[in-house]
């Protein structure tokens, strides 16, 4: 008789205790598994698309709200800044580049975002195909924005205003053709539409002396310092600016400065004590789960002595029947563990969905991590505790007596 197979009918001759244990031990793991995958994408994509800027500078408000918004484009804006007071900023000493920004249309719910050519060089962003934007109301396009939206080279459309999707205020009057396509970068750019400011301020400008109607180039046109940005994204020469300029720029001006790196920083200190929260209620679910197996475990055995005695009979040992006793836990936990994990990364791909349909972003379904495999081993560790603990009859079992019970 071979003792797995054994071990195998015990464990689910018993649906019930088999399904509670398991939906125990699955929703801890799943719980762990989720919150922990979830706060690494989050963090390592928050970090990848704040690292090209060490200022923003716009309205003034929240400075998270600023950030969110001009860096990662998932907020609305704080309102807008006049281009002669950010444009002075542009040569201070210790300001290395500064790129301003301005935004408030979208197609079909991806931005459009009027900068200078240098913000795609922050990003290392390249051109897959095409050309880059030479005059207004010409585009290139993030990958998700061409992969999703099925847009090509010369295809061409009109804006709307607002960040949400809607035909109702559509700017027919002044179409965008589609110049260039991004290779993906694994940023913000790749769902952005991005062109030239020229573009952003003549779509809200219905003045005949446009821009477009004379068809100046970008390199050509002198701003106009009355124009405004929505902001402006700075990169520092040394850090001696990131100490002094943003209190000099909340102080002495009409505008704000918030440093990405600080804010979101701080963002992810409030998301990681909630992820810690979460971290300590799954702990206190498989510990249940323990002690729901170590039940499991000594009902069992109680249950079957005289099965336990019979094999005993039959020429197993004591460590056999230990054996036994361990191989049905662990099945348990093995099953416990991968119906777990599998919740969890199919709660990171229910995430996913959301994310994109909202803010654009994605997560990734990635394989086991490093740390899921220590959560693996601590998994079997309490198990092989919890039956060892409950095991413990097997050593007193009395054959005769038992059997002459019977």
């Amino acid at each position: 008789m071979k003792l797995a197979y054994l071990a195998f009918k015990n464990m689910v001759s018993k649906p019930l205790n088999l399904l509670l244990s398991l939906l125990l031990l699955s929703l801890s793991v799943s719980l762990v598994t989720f919150v922990l995958q979830l706060s690494q994408q989050l963090d390592g994509q928050l970090s990848k698309n704040i690292a090209p800027f060490d200022m923003v500078v716009g309205a003034k408000g929240s400075p998270l709200q600023l950030v969110l918004s001009s860096v990662l484009h998932v907020d609305f804006p704080t309102g807008n800044i006049k281009l002669k007071e950010a444009a002075a900023l542009q040569k201070h000493p210790f300001v290395q580049t500064a790129i301003p920004v301005s935004y408030g249309d979208n197609y079909k719910g991806f931005r459009i975002l009027g900068t200078e050519t240098e913000y795609l060089d922050h990003y290392e962003a390249e051109l897959s195909e095409g050309t880059l934007y030479d005059k207004p109301f010409e585009v290139v396009i993030g990958s998700k924005v061409a992969q999703q939206l099925n847009l090509q080279l010369g295809d061409r459309f009109t804006s709307s205003h607002g960040f949400v999707a809607s035909d109702s205020q559509a700017h027919d009057e002044h179409p965008f053709t589609v110049k260039g396509i991004l290779k993906p970068t694994g940023t913000v750019v790749d769902q952005l539409l991005i062109t030239n400011l020229e573009s952003v301020w003549e779509a809200h400008d219905h003045d005949t002396d446009s821009i477009h109607k004379e068809g100046l180039k970008t390199s050509d046109h002198q701003y106009d310092p009355e124009k405004e940005i929505t902001a402006l994204l700075v990169k520092f020469k040394s850090p001696l600016g990131m100490v002094q300029l943003p209190r000099f720029i909340n102080e002495r001006t009409s505008m704000q400065a918030a440093l990405p790196g600080f804010e979101i920083q701080r963002l992810v200190g409030l998301l990681g004590s909630g992820a810690q929260i979460v971290n300590g209620i799954a702990l206190a679910i498989l510990l249940v789960s323990a002690l729901s197996i170590f039940i499991s475990i000594l009902k069992t055995l109680r249950e079957r002595k005289q099965e336990l005695a019979l094999l005993r009979t039959y020429g197993l040992c004591t460590a056999q029947l230990l054996g036994l006793a361990l191989m049905e836990a662990l099945f348990l936990a093995l099953l416990g563990f991968v119906s777990g994990w599998l919740l969890g990364r199919l709660g990171i791909w229910c995430i996913s969905q959301y994310m994109q349909t909202s803010y654009g972003y994605t997560l990734q379904i990635k394989g086991p991590e490093l740390f899921e495999f220590f959560l693996f081993g601590f998994v079997i560790a309490l198990t092989i505790m919890a039956t060892l603990l409950a095991s413990r009859s097997i050593f007193k079992l009395n054959v005769a007596k038992t059997l002459s019970d019977v």
